[in-house]
């Protein structure tokens, strides 16, 4: 089993969560806590990866990442 790691970015979105991974469009998960939209990312990241590969296609490799900038006003 081949280990692939994502960035998920997690947002606030009224009075539930989102979330997608810049490094697989179309991919995205909702939920009503921030760790129930992680547990549901983390499956909808199985289930494109199973995809591509039943599709024959490439697992893209990552090459997003987050910083933190903290900025003065």
């Amino acid at each position: 089993m081949n280990m692939h790691r994502f960035l998920v970015v997690i947002e606030a979105a009224g009075e539930n969560y989102s979330a997608y991974s810049p490094d697989l469009p179309g991919c995205v998960a909702t939920g009503a806590t921030h760790e129930e939209t992680e547990r549901n990312m983390y499956e909808a990241i199985q289930l494109h990866i199973e995809g591509l590969i039943e599709d024959g296609l490439p697992i893209p490799q990552s090459t997003a990442f987050a910083e933190y900038l903290v900025v003065g006003a």
